[in-house]
């Protein structure tokens, strides 16, 4: 049964690492180079990762530079974030690319807000439905007699003080997030 905890365990680990990776996604009026891991550049042919044909750096807070290997890739790369969702007109002088992200109104960290909010609460709900599969494993564990009742008993408080603890941790990454992004 402590299969069963672990196995538990790894799966809300995972989500509340993919809550994680979709706050580093959220940007907050800083440049953030993981805002373009998802971004992909037709590269002869074929979709490659852009960190894969150019060099990212970030020269100043509020701008990210994408140096390209291949000065040919520029206009690709070009298409490829403005076919993104990153919302950010980039501008290049045919050598590299920049990308400037403009500060953040207070309706908009406002909006940005709320997004995180509903993100994390998505995340909750995913965290205490694989409580719920696990509770059903037990009780289907127990009924088959695999175990007595008191280990059943003992092993939904286990699953109960694990829920209870990623619920925790996503609300204080929510917090951290959501401080960051209103802070000016």
């Amino acid at each position: 049964m402590d299969e069963l905890l672990s196995r538990t365990e790894e799966k809300m680990e995972k989500t509340k690492a993919a809550l994680l990776y979709d706050f580093s996604m959220i940007r907050a009026g800083r440049a953030n180079p993981r805002l373009l891991d998802r971004l992909t550049v037709d590269y002869w042919g074929a979709p490659a990762p852009l960190q894969q044909v150019a060099n990212i750096s970030v020269p100043e807070a509020r701008m990210i530079v994408i140096q390209p290997w291949d000065k040919t890739l520029v206009k690709a790369i070009n298409k490829a974030i403005l076919a993104s969702d990153i919302g950010i007109m980039p501008t290049d002088d045919g050598q590299v690319i920049r990308l400037v992200f403009p500060e953040l109104t207070g309706e908009r960290r406002q909006e940005l807000v709320k997004e995180i909010r509903k993100k994390a609460e998505a995340s909750k709900v995913a965290v205490r439905n694989i409580r719920r599969d696990a509770m059903e494993e037990i009780k289907k564990v127990e009924k088959a007699s695999e175990i007595t009742e008191d280990d059943a008993k003992d092993l939904e408080e286990k699953t109960q003080k694990l829920t209870d603890r990623f619920i925790k941790e996503i609300d204080e990454e929510t917090a951290k997030k959501s401080t960051e992004i209103t802070t000016v």
